[in-house]
């Protein structure tokens, strides 16, 4: 295992959690659309129980993908989470939100009212996938940020253990800063973050949708016919933000660098160049993009068939995975810095030491038991669908 085997397999491993983040986000998507598909209180009820048996997977996921970054790319860590702080702070804010409004909703002593709740939820629905489709944008087209070695006086600055230039780990300080006062908020002013946050936003919705098609009983209302209208509307939306932001990212100038010199330059066409330069990646992403699509038309088309969750989401881990990928391998800066083109981060410049990837590596053994324990618990807690009993208990949102 040398050096840059470690540095492209944490590279690996925070992108799955990513894709697996965008995945889980169909509890955001079907809280987004509570009063759609939930035209009574105790409809609404099913759909917010539905999606409270699973909102701590999407939590802790989005824990665990920060925690990844930050043990292995800390530098990175320190200037986005750190430097873009109203943007990660509004995100997080959304979440602690949905957390809040699940618990209290259903209180005794509630005097907000579940509506309210069910409101904050929606809220969170739309904030969440939206700004975190944003940010992912940002390892595309760039944000303002400066990498300088040695100290600095200016307010706001982040440190973190690692050079500016191929030399992460070595115990030299480095000083990451945001080089606005908007401190990530610009990158909501950009229109092919917005695109990417948009599909997003529409891509959580149709899991959304299939997922209370899968996990709700449809004696309790016509399940497939209350989704088939958002189904098709966020359908037709993904596809047009999606297909238009893919467009962009292929035919855009990308962030290259020299794996020797670690100078960083703008190469047109890069990230179509990464794609057929990793051929089994663009495989890839054309079966994610084909069981998308097919899980979602199938789904519209046969009202029993209920398997389209479970497809649409294979889907878009596949894709969301190789999109991510696009932005670090083949000597690519995957966090590009607009306001100085040479303090973009690359896996070489910003990732942690030799010794810590390696240690982590050997701990990073023990995940295939963490999945099979998420697995035995999801099928456990939906082995059967949701029924209007299950929610008039103690124990129910």
């Amino acid at each position: 295992m040398t050096y840059l085997f470690l540095q492209h397999y944490w590279c690996f491993v925070v992108a799955l959690l990513a894709a697996l983040l965008v995945f889980l986000m169909f509890v955001q998507g079907a809280n987004s659309l509570i009063f759609t598909l939930g035209r009574t209180p105790d409809e609404r009820r099913l759909v917010v129980n539905a999606t409270g048996r699973k909102w701590e997977f999407t939590f802790t996921t989005l824990v665990t993908f920060g925690g990844a970054f930050f043990a292995s790319y800390p530098l990175f860590y320190s200037t986005s989470f750190g430097g873009a702080y109203w943007l990660w702070m509004i995100i997080l804010f959304s979440f602690v939100l949905q957390a809040v409004s699940y618990e209290f909703q259903s209180k005794l002593g509630n005097l907000l009212g579940a509506r309210t709740f069910q409101w904050l939820l929606v809220l969170n629905g739309i904030l969440g996938p939206l700004l975190l489709g944003g940010a992912v944008a940002t390892f595309f087209t760039g944000s303002n940020f400066i990498v300088e070695g040695g100290l600095s006086s200016q307010a706001g600055d982040v440190t973190t253990i690692a050079p500016p230039h191929g030399e992460a780990g070595k115990g030299l300080l480095v000083i990451s800063r945001w080089a606005n006062a908007s401190h990530g908020l610009d990158a909501l002013l950009n229109p092919w973050n917005l695109c990417l946050g948009l599909a997003v936003f529409f891509l959580a919705r149709i899991l959304g949708c299939l997922y209370i098609h899968k996990q709700v009983d449809d004696g309790l209302f016509d399940n497939h016919n209350r989704i088939i209208q958002p189904l098709w509307r966020s359908t037709i939306l993904f596809l047009g933000f999606f297909l238009a932001f893919a467009g962009h990212i292929l035919t855009c100038e990308g962030y290259a660098y020299d794996p020797e010199t670690g100078v960083i330059f703008m190469e047109p066409y890069k990230y179509l160049h990464n794609l057929l330069a990793m051929w089994p990646l663009l495989v890839m992403l054309l079966v994610g993009v084909v069981f998308v699509l097919f899980g979602i038309f199938w789904s519209m088309f046969h009202k029993e068939w209920k398997r389209g969750f479970w497809v649409v989401g294979f889907g878009t881990v596949v894709t969301v995975l190789v999109l991510l990928l696009l932005t670090a391998w083949n000597n690519t800066a995957y966090y590009p810095s607009t306001a100085d083109l040479q303090s973009s981060l690359t896996m070489q410049n910003s990732s942690s030491s030799e010794f810590t990837l390696r240690t982590m590596f050997y701990v990073s053994l023990l995940i295939p038991f963490v999945l099979a324990y998420i697995v035995y618990a999801w099928q456990a807690i939906d082995k059967k669908e949701l029924t209007m009993d299950e929610i008039n208990n103690d124990h129910a949102y």
